[in-house]
């Protein structure tokens, strides 16, 4: 399936990017576009203003992506936060992981590619996820 979304990825699209393709569309395409009138007919469009799958009611997009598809997973809440306070940086979670792993995507988003920030960035986020998975299982969570 195709999903298209705004070049020059950073965090929430990166994360976005990631959570598709290892929880919604294992075979997911990507598309940049600089204009939504470049997104292909047949595409999923997600974090561009006026889209389903989107920012909405304070949430960042990859916030609306697993509420959409109901993924409910504690690990994937804690990436969210994360992924919340790097993008929209309003204070809402106490996520101090926030601004290390902005940092890490601002930078590889100077000297690399969409695609392959994509591919950069999905260990980045299997790392988080695994981590949180298993320190959830170790307090019980």
């Amino acid at each position: 399936m195709k999903w298209a979304t705004r070049a020059g990825c950073h965090i929430d699209r990166v994360a976005c990017a990631w959570v598709i393709t290892r929880f919604i569309d294992c075979d997911a395409e990507f598309v940049f576009v600089n204009d939504p009138d470049e997104i292909t007919e047949g595409a999923t469009a997600f974090d561009i203003r006026g889209v389903a799958l989107s920012h909405h009611e304070g949430r960042c997009t990859f916030e609306t992506i697993i509420l959409h598809y109901e993924l409910v997973d504690p690990a994937l809440e804690q990436i969210a936060k994360i992924v919340h306070e790097a993008d929209l940086a309003d204070d809402v979670y106490d996520a101090p992981e926030a601004a290390g792993v902005d940092i890490l995507i601002r930078g590889l988003s100077m000297v690399r590619t969409d695609d392959e920030m994509l591919a950069l960035t999905g260990p980045l986020f299997d790392g988080l996820y695994e981590y949180f998975k298993r320190s959830n299982m170790l307090a019980g969570a």
